[in-house]
């Protein structure tokens, strides 16, 4: 989808009940304008429940992370292709809070983009700088630096993806 997008991250938000009367009210009061699209990216307990309750409705779900690795010893981490087979078209990789909670580099983050596309997701990178970074007047140069690492990993396949600005001092 070419256009605008939004996109509610759930974080770590929710329950079974929550979520039924939330995903009823988005599938009931949601009718998509032309060039405008909306998801919600959930929890991973929570695909199943997004995939039963929008299949059919204008609504795309997805995750709000993926492995950069497509199998093995990894507990706790879950594959892209795990992820696809809930139906999901988007996974967020680079989130600010995974950046700074997590230290994920840029590389990581451009691995995660790569394994997203390679299971047929659309990764929503996100970009963005701290607030030490954006009072140092750095915005610009992080921002650039992030797209950069992901832009070299993707190549043309940069085209496949959504970015979103989200400095990291509005999450943590």
């Amino acid at each position: 989808m070419r256009g605008k997008l939004v996109v509610g991250n759930w974080k770590m938000n929710g329950g079974l009940r929550q979520n039924d009367a939330l995903l009823a009210e988005l599938r009931v009061g949601w009718t998509a304008p032309p060039m405008r699209g909306l998801a919600v990216c959930v929890s991973y307990p929570y695909l199943w429940q997004a995939q039963a309750a929008l299949s059919g409705s204008a609504i795309a779900w997805g995750a709000q992370n993926v492995s950069e690795h497509a199998g093995g010893a990894y507990t706790g981490e879950v594959s892209a292709a795990m992820v696809a087979e809930f139906g999901c078209r988007y996974a967020i990789v680079g989130h600010s809070e995974r950046r700074a909670l997590y230290g994920e580099s840029d590389g990581v983050v451009a691995a995660k983009a790569t394994a997203a596309l390679a299971a047929g997701l659309t990764p929503i990178v996100c970009v963005g700088e701290t607030l030490a970074e954006r009072e140092a007047g750095a915005t610009e140069a992080v921002v650039l630096r992030q797209l950069d690492a992901v832009a070299a990993k993707l190549g043309e396949r940069i085209g496949g993806v959504v970015i979103a600005y989200e400095p990291v001092c509005a999450s943590v």
